[in-house]
């Protein structure tokens, strides 16, 4: 059975439960993960695996949530070449239309830049905001959740988007 590392940073517990929705969806697909807060680790636990999800919230105006402003520096100066990386986060389209799930596109930078394979694009249909720094080329780098307005459809979108990142992190 395949690790994978899942890392949140989650001051309400909204992207600490959606981490938990998408380790058990992984688990169904034969994928063990393993969940961490990204609050109470640092940089070489997160890239002992080979397979890493990192989660987030995005907070005022499209900062990231503070478990992971001191690691976001390492992260984007570590080697992760070779490795496979998905990101998701929440946020609030309709409070926050300027700077939608922001967080999500700050962690793609810094994993990006240190040489991470990044799985798990979205469409961003279904989706009303105005700006996002995790849109690139029309799409989003990763999963976004957005609890306040679009509840009801959380549990989905963790499935699909979990069925179309499995054969990624796949042994």
């Amino acid at each position: 059975m395949s690790k994978v590392g899942i890392f949140y940073g989650s001051s309400t517990g909204v992207t600490k439960s959606a981490a938990e929705l998408i380790a058990k969806e992984l688990k169904k697909n034969n994928i063990e993960a393993e969940i961490h807060s990204a609050g109470d680790t640092d940089i070489s636990a997160i890239t002992s695996y080979s397979g890493i999800i990192l989660g987030t919230s995005t907070w005022g105006m499209g900062d990231l949530q503070d478990d992971w402003e001191g690691l976001k520096k390492p992260l984007a100066n570590s080697d992760l070449n070779g490795k496979t990386v998905a990101l998701f986060g929440s946020g609030d389209q309709d409070g926050y239309p300027d700077t939608f799930v922001d967080g999500i596109g700050i962690l793609y930078d810094a994993v990006a830049s240190a040489g991470a394979n990044v799985v798990g694009s979205v469409s961003t249909d279904g989706y009303s905001y105005d700006a996002s720094l995790a849109e690139r080329d029309g799409e989003f780098v990763g999963l976004p959740i957005d609890e306040d307005n679009q509840a009801d459809m959380t549990d989905e979108r963790i499935k699909a988007w979990v069925a179309s990142i499995c054969e990624s992190f796949a042994g």
